[in-house]
């Protein structure tokens, strides 16, 4: 019973990620989440009281594999192998897990300045955006870290849709672009 209840947990959170992105957070009901999966609105409250505890819930799950890959990381050493592989991991985090709250992050970011779960998340970001330098490192070189991060996240969203790749290539250019900027001189 107990998988079946998170089967549902996480099929709600997914479809509500969806409305957020297409709708916009605000514009979405707990309704139209039901509706969508097509289950009552009193079996979306037994898992869901609100729209807040749906992102909540959402980004506490990113929040918690975020922590994860950086305590990860931070048990490497700092070579370029290494950091390559955090970028990797980064990348198949976002393909596997973060995309879609990337993608709501990018549609909804006054809904997310305005919460907790925002904060959470903002945090997140920045530890992780710090892994791939250290605070000796110059401007430059931390700079050139953070972006290869960004270019990794710009790379799975659909931000970059324009350029005529499939999602598979604009991953795989992301990287290569971001393994540019963490190579050693």
């Amino acid at each position: 019973m107990a998988g079946r209840r998170t089967d549902t947990r996480e099929r709600i959170q997914q479809v509500a990620l969806e409305l957020f992105a297409e709708r916009g957070y605000d514009k979405t009901t707990l309704q139209e989440v039901a509706e969508r999966l097509d289950i009552t609105r009193p079996a979306l409250y037994y898992h869901f009281r609100t729209k807040e505890a749906i992102l909540a819930s959402v980004v506490d799950r990113l929040t918690e594999s975020m922590d994860e890959l950086v305590a990860w990381a931070k048990e490497q050493p700092a070579t370029a192998g290494a950091r390559l592989e955090i970028l990797r991991r980064i990348a198949g985090l976002l393909e596997d897990q973060w995309r879609p709250l990337f993608r709501f992050a990018q549609v909804n970011q006054g809904a997310l300045r305005e919460s907790a779960a925002g904060e959470r998340l903002q945090t997140g970001v920045i530890s992780m955006l710090s892994l791939l330098s250290s605070p000796q490192d110059g401007p430059v070189r931390q700079f050139e870290a953070r972006l290869a991060v960004f270019a990794v996240i710009l790379g799975n969203v659909p931000f970059l849709s324009d350029m005529g790749l499939e999602e598979s290539e604009r991953t795989a250019v992301a990287l290569e672009v971001a393994a540019k900027l963490i190579a050693d001189d």
